[in-house]
């Protein structure tokens, strides 16, 4: 019989798991599992490798047989064999296996966590769950991150190991967990034949200690062992953890040797972890090492533009631009305060604005508060202008630099407690009554243009905050 090989009662069986435990659990353990044959009582079912059996058999076991007897009412026994022991045992002789003999009760998905714990951690999924939010397309691209975004595609495009490991760092709230999710989603969407684990290193630490307090560290190591794809998330959670290591270290070289894909994520280089063997630091940088930078502003308002659009949210242009300015830390805060923002516009009934957007996030604007400086006016200015912060100091007159200037000038009087002949020095030396001509000349537009007004308040609420 072929795996498979279209017998429905085996069609029917695999149809009700799936959607019992879902399709993770389904493509990790239930999938690879093939029918052999079925009859005389029997049903005799094998898996790939000795680890997946016995899990298999301890997971769903009894749920296999509570199917197959709805089917076949004969059925009293599952066998529950592994491949490489059909291939090594001669036909004429039965194979020793787990058999499941039929019980009185009908089974539920709570009566094994009744049993008590199995050796292994009994999820049906031994990695993290994956959120769907973390795909690609969801993924905005700018100067700081286009290595890793593209390493991190081309890994997951990949029919074998492309750069082993890819290794991803960066700080907080970068990306580098949205990329992992994202090779991760792509991969079981596309090739739902491989065999993908993603985990933090605190659960692969989890899952080694438990296996060598239950004795059973080889099931630990051929489940891990095993897979098509690794992938590690924040391993700077090793540092100090000398048998953890050891494990890992075993772990990757065996992946590695059999051309398997491993994916590392950490907050600093593989050089620069602190607390991790030397080896180890050498193997992780094996690979592909790309940095994620910090955020630019045009990255950062590329961002909540494309947040806001999927949330359907009509976000004023202005509102984004103070967000993308004031909230530079990591792309979770700032994400997280257009959460806030959108959720009080919809709880209170107010529109969004500037004024509203100040109000929400005053403890966050507060956290980033400081003295405001001529040269930090000067920078956000340019930046806002587009010009070359240079300008600020030349002599050129035209009114695409004069402007932008003025504008500062203006801004240096109203933030900073510095005199207009200091200020004016700050401009390439300039006379004190250029800077009141500026100021002057600032108020006039800003009186008879409202556009040009709301612009110097955008500016004046990022500076200030």
């Amino acid at each position: 019989m072929t795996e498979d090989n279209q017998a429905p009662q085996w069609v029917r069986v695999r149809a009700k798991l799936r959607a019992e435990f879902g399709e993770a659990a389904y493509r990790s353990w239930l999938k690879p599992v093939s029918l052999i044959s079925a009859g005389r009582g029997v049903v005799q079912i094998s898996a790939p490798t000795k680890f997946m059996r016995d899990w298999v058999d301890q997971q769903y076991g009894a749920r296999l047989l509570q199917l197959w007897s709805e089917e076949d009412p004969a059925i009293r026994i599952i066998d529950i064999v592994h491949s490489g022991a059909i291939a090594a045992t001669p036909k004429s002789r039965p194979v020793t296996s787990p058999r499941i003999a039929v019980g009185p009760s009908a089974w539920s998905a709570s009566d094994s966590a009744q049993n008590g714990p199995s050796r292994i951690d009994r999820d049906d999924n031994v990695g993290a769950p994956l959120d769907a939010r973390f795909d690609f397309s969801n993924f905005v691209v700018g100067k700081p991150n286009e290595l890793a975004f593209a390493a991190a595609r081309r890994v997951a495009e990949a029919d074998v190991a492309t750069f082993n490991p890819l290794f991803l760092y960066g700080g907080v709230g970068l990306g580098k967990t949205h990329l992992m999710h994202a090779i991760a989603w792509h991969i079981q969407t596309t090739r739902p034949d491989k065999r993908v684990i993603y985990l933090s290193a605190e659960k692969f630490m989890y899952q080694f200690i438990r296996a060598m307090r239950y004795k059973d560290t080889m099931a630990f190591k051929e489940q891990f062992r095993s897979v098509d794809i690794l992938m590690i998330d924040d391993v700077q959670f090793f540092s100090g953890k000398d048998n953890t290591q050891e494990e890992f270290f075993h772990t990757f070289n065996a992946l590695v040797d059999q051309n398997r894909q491993v994916v590392i994520s950490a907050d600093k280089s593989p050089n620069d972890l602190e607390g991790m063997e030397e080896r180890m630091k050498s193997r992780l940088g094996w690979g592909l090492v790309a940095d994620i930078h910090p955020t630019t502003y045009e990255l950062r308002l590329g961002i909540l533009q494309a947040k806001a659009e999927r949330m359907a949210v009509e976000a004023p242009p202005k509102v984004l631009e103070f967000l993308a300015h004031k909230i530079t830390s990591n792309v979770r805060e700032l994400e997280g305060a257009l959460n806030r923002i959108v959720a009080y516009a919809n709880l209170v009934g107010r529109a969004i604005t500037l004024d509203s957007a100040q109000e929400v996030l005053h403890d966050i604007l507060r956290a980033n508060d400081r003295r405001v400086t001529i040269e930090e006016i000067q920078k956000r200015v340019a930046e806002h202008y587009n010009i070359r912060l240079g300008e600020m100091y030349s002599a050129r007159r035209s009114r695409a630099i004069a402007r932008p200037r003025q504008v500062a000038m203006y801004l240096a009087k109203q933030l900073t407690p510095r005199s207009l002949p200091e200020i004016g020095r700050k401009f390439g030396g300039r006379d004190h009554t250029t800077v009141m001509h500026a100021v002057r000349k600032i108020d006039e537009l800003r009186a008879t243009d409202s556009s040009f007004s709301e612009d110097i308040d955008l500016l004046r609420r990022m500076l200030e905050g």
